[in-house]
């Protein structure tokens, strides 16, 4: 396990950011909740998808190179995909095909986005 002093919070943070961003996304869009997108059932769209993240970071040890792309991002991604459908399934939650289908590509483009921007910002503050 890292030491406090070298884990990198800050990944950890834009990761579930972006996860539930994700959720709260997937809540304006179907469901209305009386206090918006935001309201009392996000954290019921998005906690099976933070344990997985969670779980993700712990496989692959994701604090070792928090910004790689395909090192950490491809799997945390897949590992938040694959486990998060399992989790939302045990506790009576959809996973239609069109959901897993839109969920799969939305952190795609969130968890591989933001590592990939990250990467060519740091390729053109070294040149």
């Amino acid at each position: 396990m890292p030491t406090p002093r070298r884990f990198p919070v800050i990944p950890l943070i834009v990761d579930a950011v972006l996860v539930i961003l994700f959720a709260g996304i997937g809540r304006a869009t179907h469901e209305g909740d009386a206090f918006g997108p935001f309201g009392t059932g996000l954290a019921t769209t998005a906690w099976p998808f933070l344990v997985s993240l969670l779980v993700g970071w712990s496989v692959t040890r994701a604090w070792r190179r928090p910004l790689a792309v395909l090192r950490t991002g491809l799997p945390v991604w897949a590992v938040t995909v694959v486990l998060g459908m399992i989790l939302r399934a045990l506790s009576g939650q959809g996973v239609a095909a069109a959901f897993v289908i839109v969920a799969t590509i939305t952190l795609a483009l969130f968890l591989l986005g933001w590592r990939g921007l990250a990467l060519l910002a740091s390729r053109a503050r070294r040149a």
